[in-house]
């Protein structure tokens, strides 16, 4: 014997009725069965908001009940035939009158008691199991109707009755023995011993199912649903939810407890007592495996799932009177259970200091008014103090038998929400170690559920959720190597890169899954695009609360650079290209490393001086190995260099500098290289990465660009101008060329001073050899002090440097890990 039990949802309409009467067709074949039918979709909801209508005096009810009514006939006319409706429209009628007398005398009286209401709801599954064991007929089946009043006895403790089950079982078990066929059963509902009609509360229906599984020692019980089993966690939260194929009993209750509303506590109690495996299957894909519920734990898997519950408050009780005090606690939840306040968590310290107790946020103002009543001498007296309350918190809840076999789990648990800058508030787990629970602020409920989940599932695939500040040249190169590297680095290095947020100047736009980059758009085109505002986008960041956030900065903006802080304070990592941070006043760039290493996110920028070359790193790891810098020479300008080595081939200079441009080498304006000051701000970068307190003030830097083409509206003025000097810059050339030497823009930095310019060098220089873009960068350090650390490569160009951006991107998600 087997039960089958169909939940609101499977009998919301016809066409999934039709879906259900199809699984029970496959389950013929199978061996006896008996099945139990909830409401049609939302009766019970329309039922009881009937009854609270006539209450307060709101006919409503009265066109409510004759819509309801006209649905039941609706689905009835489309699942019988019309030769065979006539004593199921009659049964159908008899009930609906006697629902309008019910409403009417409850109008009249404006008395609705919990009693009037059991029999109410009752209605809902009386109306759709007769239904359905009628249509059932019509497919085949020589089905019996079972009003589960007649069977399943309870005490008068109407809205959620006390099922007196050896009475029960025995009527259960008369009923089967005496009356072949397919049982169809009304679930929800039962009856007291004076026939009085009572429900068994929430999930009342599974809970029925459960029932008759125990009292006919059934081989396995069914629950159908519209979800395809227990989830890891909440997928409305969680996008990266998977089904869990396999729980315990204990298991399942506790996720249950916690948020999971699939099944619920007792539905399994009298499966569990008998040993009866559960499993919990979609109606609508039937095919799907589902989840099984049982005794058995094969898997090994440390931890099941991740739930949650909304809706919390806490409640602290502390002051020094408290301590070694005996009875403190008991008096605690006497008084919350006197005030009916329901305590979901406990957290002690051992100093008995305190006491933290979580209870709904509907319950804390009459929790609070419990407590300092019971402890209003002590209040008084100063022995403790008012009950603090904390509102609008969430609890958090890791799930696993195995933990206790485990050493770590814990840890790893609030290492994810440490990590990810969620604060905890209080803290509970049992000695069985089967639940290790965390209050969290509402607001992080979600970050805080994917950051677990990834933690304790998601382990061997990093998520990281990238916001892209800047789509010009870079920032689009960027996106192009992320999406034609995506498959690859989720294949072999379990990295997955998502693009949640884009912008320009003008325009941002977000996606919640994260855009297709293979079809990115720009963002001004995407759906929801939105007028660019650099706060608003950090606030949208902030609010998506991703876990292993990254705020990429593709831009040379001081107005972005000047957000970092907040950023970091957010506990979001950046990585950028932009030196305005970093080669900007020495506090603030002292201040965001400091912040970065309190918050525990990374803030990386190896772009920012030589594109895709390892210097800022090997810089930073010479420092960390205990060596120190004495000079450092450098070619760090990509774009100068380039510039340089073309002019040596006798195009005239601005032609030059205008191909460079055309190349992506430069700046979008030519004068911010020209004049000396992005490789002044590369080389301010290197001093501080040495560790020398280094000021722009300590740079000389001798500019390139003519006094005359300084100041001009536009680019293309500029260019205009800077043709009438291509006779000076020839002649520099020549110079050079003549005494057999070669022009390299260059910067020094030794003694704590640094001078950026042109220098004349002859071929014992290594920098002599340097062609197109190559950037070249000599340490000279107390270890490499005869021969310098010599570090050599392309140092220009949007791909280049959109690759360092991408090789920071990868790092960050090893950190991560």
């Amino acid at each position: 014997m087997k039960i089958l039990k169909f939940g609101g949802s499977s009998v919301a309409n016809t066409t999934n009725i039709r879906k259900v009467f199809s699984i029970l067709q496959d389950q013929k074949s199978q061996g006896e069965f008996a099945v139990v039918f909830s409401a049609f979709g939302g009766v019970t909801e329309i039922l009881l908001t009937c009854a609270q209508k006539a209450n307060v005096g709101d006919r409503s009810y009265v066109t409510e009940l004759k819509a309801l009514e006209e649905r039941h006939y609706e689905i009835l006319k489309s699942l019988i035939p019309i030769q065979h409706q006539s004593s199921v429209l009659t049964y159908v009628k008899v009930r609906f009158n006697e629902l309008e007398d019910v409403f009417h005398g409850i109008y009249l009286i404006k008395e609705c008691s919990a009693r009037t209401l059991d029999y109410v709801a009752s209605f809902g599954e009386r109306l759709s199991a007769f239904i359905l064991t009628e249509a059932l007929k019509v497919e085949g089946f020589d089905t019996v109707f079972v009003d589960a009043r007649e069977v399943i006895r309870t005490n008068n403790r109407f809205g959620n009755a006390k099922v007196d089950f050896p009475t029960t079982n025995d009527l259960i078990a008369d009923f089967f023995h005496n009356r072949p066929g397919l049982k169809v059963i009304t679930g929800f509902i039962a009856s007291s011993d004076k026939g009085e009609t009572t429900t068994l509360g929430r999930s009342g229906s599974d809970y029925t199912a459960a029932i008759f599984a125990s009292a006919l020692n059934a081989t396995s019980l069914e629950i159908w649903t519209d979800v395809s089993g227990v989830m890891t966690s909440d997928p409305r939260l969680v996008y990266t939810a998977f089904t869990i194929p396999q729980l315990t009993y204990n298991e399942a209750m506790e996720l249950s407890h916690f948020g999971a509303k699939v099944i619920f506590p007792a539905t399994m109690q009298p499966a569990m007592k008998k040993g009866i495996p559960i499993f919990i299957k979609n109606t609508f894909e039937p095919e799907n495996a589902g989840t099984l519920i049982n005794g058995d734990d094969p898997s090994g898997q440390i931890i099941k799932g991740v739930s949650s519950m909304s809706g919390i408050a806490l409640l602290n009780i502390q002051g020094a009177g408290l301590i070694e005090v005996v009875g403190v606690s008991r008096r605690v939840f006497g008084a919350l259970a006197d005030a009916g306040v329901n305590v979901i968590l406990i957290s002690q310290a051992s100093s008995e200091h305190s006491i933290c107790v979580a209870v709904r946020s509907n319950e804390v103002a009459r929790a609070k008014e419990a407590i300092e009543q019971e402890f209003l001498s002590e209040i008084k007296n100063g022995e403790m103090d008012p009950v603090l309350i904390t509102p609008d918190m969430a609890v958090v809840a890791a799930v696993g038998e195995n933990m206790k076999h485990n050493p770590g789990s814990s840890g790893r648990m609030f290492q994810a929400l440490g990590q990810n800058n969620i604060n905890v508030y209080a803290i509970a787990q049992g000695s069985s170690e089967l639940n290790i629970s965390a209050v969290v602020s509402q607001a992080d409920l979600q970050k805080a559920l994917n950051a677990l989940h990834e933690a304790y599932f998601l382990s061997d695939n990093k998520v990281l959720h990238v916001f892209l500040v800047g789509v010009g040249l870079i920032g689009k190169a960027l996106i192009k190597m992320i999406a034609s590297q995506q498959e690859k680095l989720q294949r072999e290095n379990d990295l997955d890169i998502q693009i949640h947020g884009i912008a320009n100047s003008r325009f941002m736009a977000f996606h919640e899954d994260g855009f297709d980059l293979k079809n990115c758009p720009e963002p001004q085109d995407a759906a929801g695009a939105m007028p660019m505002n650099l706060e608003a986008f950090i606030a949208q960041m902030e609010s998506m609360n991703f876990s292993n956030s990254v705020f990429v900065d593709c831009t040379a903006s001081q107005d972005v650079a000047d957000l970092y802080d907040r950023v970091l304070e957010a506990k979001v990592a950046i990585v950028t290209p932009n030196k305005k941070a970093n080669s900007g006043d020495l506090a603030k760039y002292k201040s965001l490393k400091k912040l970065a290493y309190k918050r525990g996110v990374k803030f990386l920028y190896e772009t920012n001086v030589a594109a895709g070359l390892p210097v800022i790193n090997t810089l930073q790891d010479l420092m960390l190995s205990g060596d120190k810098v004495l000079r450092i020479e450098a070619v760090l300008s990509g774009s100068m260099n380039f510039i340089f080595s073309e002019f040596e081939k006798g195009m005239p200079f601005s032609e030059v500098v205008r191909q460079a441009k055309e190349k992506g080498y430069t700046e979008p304006d030519p004068r911010d290289d020209l004049s000396g000051m992005d490789v002044g701000r590369k080389i301010l970068i290197l001093g501080r990465e040495a560790e020398q307190d280094l000021h722009f003030d300590d740079i000389v830097i001798q500019s390139m660009v003519p006094d005359d083409c300084v100041e001009t509206k536009d680019v293309e003025e500029f260019f205009t101008k800077l043709k009438a000097h291509d006779t000076a810059f020839t002649k520099l050339l020549a110079d050079a060329q003549e005494a057999g030497k070669k022009l390299r823009f260059m910067a020094i930095l030794e003694n704590g001073k640094a001078k950026v310019g042109l220098n004349a060098l002859d071929s014992s220089h290594p920098f002599y050899t340097l062609k197109g873009s190559d950037n070249m960068i000599l340490f000279t350090t107390e270890r490499y002090h005869d021969f310098p650390m010599i570090i050599r490569g392309p140092g220009a160009g949007a791909d280049v440097t959109a690759a360092g951006v991408f090789a920071d991107v990868i790092r960050l998600g090893n950190f991560t890990r």
